[in-house]
């Protein structure tokens, strides 16, 4: 008996001593987008923790212990900024005490560094509504903007995880490859879109209308993050009699009641968005994000 536990502890020892040495890089993604976009390039050698689902408003989170404790443990996060999150961000970084994912930091990454920014504001006036001075930061619903943020991001997980540089070089590498086919693919199956009117809920979706060529003519909010009242709303239907749309675009996250009653009047109908990863039962990924996408503006255009 002692002889077989003896042999039992020996092979166990063995089998630490043949593990990685390292565990999986544990990531904090601000947004579902670039969860996704870490996983798909970091695999099995990250741990991928999202702060947020597709259907919480990323401007409007609150810095609750669970994810002070995901902080803590974090050896990167992954952020859009642009200040995005800056009601909640710094204060989970600042309460972490975690070195590793502070600003300047191999384990800090934002975004919309990789990115031409839109709807920069040429002044800066809280009476303007919820207006972020570096432009709009809804900047993953362009494909091609996750392309330009995969590059960086391979980069920066290498810098982060050196020992694993070459493993996400070539996961990079496979993502891109396959990326641009479906880019292809997309905009092919898109091209009807070019030039159509819409309305938006919020003004979530330039990157999205200069990608496709969406002509967007008014907005159900009267300013950035300002619910619409009845007045206003009452407003846009008066200017949608002058200069017909013919979709309103809302995402996955939006209180659905002013939309519905525009298209009720307007006779338009209403396009639900995923926006981000986990938006639609078809979102499962970020691929599953743009076929979803698609297809629901072709199929309410017709």
């Amino acid at each position: 008996m002692f002889n077989r536990l003896s042999k039992l502890l020996a092979a166990a020892v063995l089998l630490a001593a043949a593990a990685p040495a390292s565990a999986a890089l544990n990531i904090l993604a601000c947004e579902p987008e670039w969860g996704a976009l870490a996983q798909e390039l970091g695999g099995d050698k990250v741990s991928v923790y999202d702060a947020t689902n597709a259907y919480q408003d990323p401007h409007h989170i609150q810095a609750k212990p669970s994810l002070l404790a995901r902080a803590r443990n974090a050896d990167m996060v992954v952020c859009t900024g642009a200040q995005l999150e800056i009601g909640w961000l710094p204060i989970l970084l600042q309460q972490s005490g975690n070195p590793k994912i502070q600003p300047g930091k191999p384990g800090y990454f934002e975004a919309a560094r990789f990115v031409r920014m839109l709807e920069v504001p040429t002044r800066l006036d809280r009476a303007d509504g919820d207006v972020h001075p570096g432009g709009n930061p809804h900047i993953q619903t362009d494909p091609r903007n996750i392309a330009l943020v995969a590059a960086g991001m391979a980069k920066q997980l290498a810098q982060a995880d050196p020992a694993n540089a070459a493993w996400y070089q070539t996961r990079y590498q496979d993502f891109s490859g396959r990326w641009q086919l479906a880019l292809a693919r997309w905009e092919k199956e898109a091209a009807p879109l070019r030039g159509v009117a819409i309305v938006v809920q919020h003004k979530g979706f330039p990157y999205l209308e200069d990608w496709l060529g969406l002509k967007e003519v008014a907005t159900l909010e009267p300013k950035p993050g300002v619910e619409p009242t009845s007045t206003h709303l009452a407003q846009v239907l008066e200017q949608l009699q002058r200069q017909p749309a013919r979709l309103i675009l809302r995402a996955a996250y939006n209180e659905g009641r002013p939309s519905e009653w525009l298209a009720g009047r307007a006779k338009i109908p209403v396009v639900v968005v995923p926006f981000t990863v986990g938006g639609s039962e078809q979102a499962r990924d970020l691929f599953g994000l743009f076929d979803d996408t698609v297809q629901r503006l072709l199929a309410a255009a017709k």
